[in-house]
């Protein structure tokens, strides 16, 4: 076919000007060999790469579950609580204004402890933050599993809401500053996540021990909230400190450290640790001398000001549609549909527990793929019909086994969708929002909102369920519920594959502007992924 000199040797290859290229010919194929031996390198040292790669993933997953330890002790009293408060009221013969103060009292008191959670992280260090939380619960369960009296139960419900606090504004915050901001998102949320599992092993404790003495078997119910602080032991001693917690301490090879073993590799290390420095206010000579922390956030300036109203907005609006009211009351709830007896009840109640917790999955699948904003809008939007779902199902259909039914969906489906959105992605944005220097204290901000809300719906819901029913007091759940998607659609923006201190310029911008600042970080962050 015009190819001369072309032979095939015994082997079957093919060689120019009759020189064979079989095994067994002196001449080899040089330019061959090289590119296979170039190829075998290249794939060692991707082999290499992904596995230390997978290693620092490994890393840093293992350090956002220990530090969302403390979120289980939250959990855990929500659900637990639920079914403990039927047994209380027969033991204690406690009044139902009494009932309302004990459960609700935790969630006021805990701001405390997240006030206080703020400055003391800044002092002590993040870490050391949550040994702190952790033991300051374990001390007020202790107290409440030996409750006498309803007034010793009330101490213990008082040290345990401190600690509570502490723990739930440092864990997010803790977690966004030492993930990379690619999984950023996903792993903020393990502390929902915690919340989530504790709540429904409070709701399993409450069934499991539900046939014991009722002298007992609330006490025991409690008293298991110790277990998790022993796993919180253990995890200090493994888990790093926040490299920006380092840095403002002027530890910077220690951050370096802490980075190297979170980060890909060395370039994007020293490039974070660059950002982070500059965020502290490190190393500029000509910065002006800067306000007291607690000051500038009393008297913000504008960009400062929209992210207050972003963080402390959300945060409220978590908690005013109802979630803790719904779970904590979910037997009552239950009971005015139509179920019947203790057993019934407190099985219902884990149904809740394991949905909730299953779609808490969910979110952190989809939060760094789909984003914060449209998680937020599914969650708002499928929380107000879930919420008005079940006002009409407890005022028309009554106790029959439809509205049984439709009770037990509709506030499965509220918990399903508050858990896929709102829930996790409210602590994720408070704690990735806020300039490095006010971080801590501008998220224990948020976390008073939330713990103040919680407190105020838990502590009047049975009243004003007395006063207008219970299917009403849903209704104006699902009426707050809808505003809160206005709120999301006019002061929540993207933060989706941003860097925290990328996420700073953000707001520094009017709403209207936020759109086009969005779209100029997408193409710069797409035309570094190309190069």
């Amino acid at each position: 076919m015009g190819l001369v000199g072309i032979q095939e040797n015994g082997n079957g290859e093919m060689g120019l000007s009759g020189v064979s290229l079989g095994s067994k010919n002196k001449y080899k194929r040089m330019d061959s060999e090289h590119t296979e031996d170039g190829y075998d390198d290249t794939s060692h040292h991707n082999h290499q790469q992904q596995k230390k790669s997978n290693s620092k993933r490994k890393y840093v997953i293992a350090c956002a579950i220990f530090a969302s330890l403390n979120s289980v002790l939250l959990g855990y009293d929500v659900g637990v609580m639920s079914g403990a408060i039927l047994f209380i009221k027969e033991d204690l013969k406690i009044t139902e204004v009494q009932e309302e103060v004990l459960v609700g009292c935790l969630s006021i008191v805990s701001l405390f402890g997240s006030l206080a959670g703020g400055r003391t992280s800044d002092v002590i260090g993040r870490k050391w933050t949550m040994g702190l939380a952790a033991i300051i619960f374990q001390i007020g369960a202790a107290v409440m599993t030996l409750a006498p009296s309803f007034r010793i139960l009330m101490i213990g419900r008082l040290l345990a809401g401190v600690g509570i606090g502490f723990g739930v504004m440092i864990a997010p915050v803790y977690i966004a500053e030492i993930s990379p901001t690619i999984s950023r998102g996903s792993l903020t949320s393990f502390p929902e996540i915690f919340i989530n599992l504790g709540i429904l092993l409070g709701y399993v404790s409450n069934y499991a021990f539900s046939g014991l003495p009722a002298h007992t078997n609330w006490r025991i119910m409690l008293g298991v909230g110790i277990l998790p602080s022993v796993f919180i032991a253990f995890a200090l001693c493994i888990i790093p400190e926040s490299p920006r917690w380092l840095v403002v301490q002027n530890r910077v090879e220690e951050a370096r450290s802490v980075l190297l073993k979170t980060n890909e590799n060395e370039a994007e290390v020293e490039e974070r640790l660059a950002e982070i420095q500059v965020a502290a206010g490190i190393g500029n000579a000509e910065k002006d001398e800067e306000k007291a922390v607690w000051r500038e956030l009393l008297s913000p300036s504008p960009s400062l000001r929209r992210m207050l109203v972003t963080g402390f907005g959300i945060q409220c609006f978590q908690q005013i549609t109802g979630i803790d009211a719904t779970v904590y009351y979910s037997p009552t709830i239950f009971k005015g549909a139509g179920v019947e007896g203790n057993s019934n009840l407190l099985a219902a109640t884990v149904a809740v527990g394991v949905t909730k917790t299953l779609f808490i999955l969910v979110a952190i699948l989809l939060i760094d793929k789909l984003g914060r904003k449209p998680l937020l809008y599914m969650s708002t939007i499928g929380m107000t019909v879930c919420l008005f779902s079940l006002g009409l199902t407890l005022s028309l259909l009554g106790d029959g086994p439809v509205g049984i039914v439709l009770a037990i969906l509709s506030v499965c489906g509220t918990v399903a969708f508050f858990s896929v959105g709102i829930g996790p992605v409210c602590w994720v944005l408070t704690s990735e929002i806020f300039p490095l220097r006010l971080r801590a204290q501008a998220a224990a901000l948020g976390a008073v909102g939330n713990r103040v809300c919680s407190g105020l719906v838990t502590m009047s819901f049975l009243s004003v369920s007395d006063a207008i029913t219970v299917a009403g007091t849903f209704f104006i759940f699902s009426a707050i519920s809808a505003l809160s998607i206005a709120f999301v659609y006019t002061f929540v923006p993207e933060t989706k594959g941003k860097s925290l201190e990328q996420i700073e310029l953000l707001f520094r911008n009017e709403h209207h502007e936020w759109q086009a600042v969005e779209m100029e970080l997408g193409d710069v962050e797409n035309l570094v992924q190309k190069e």
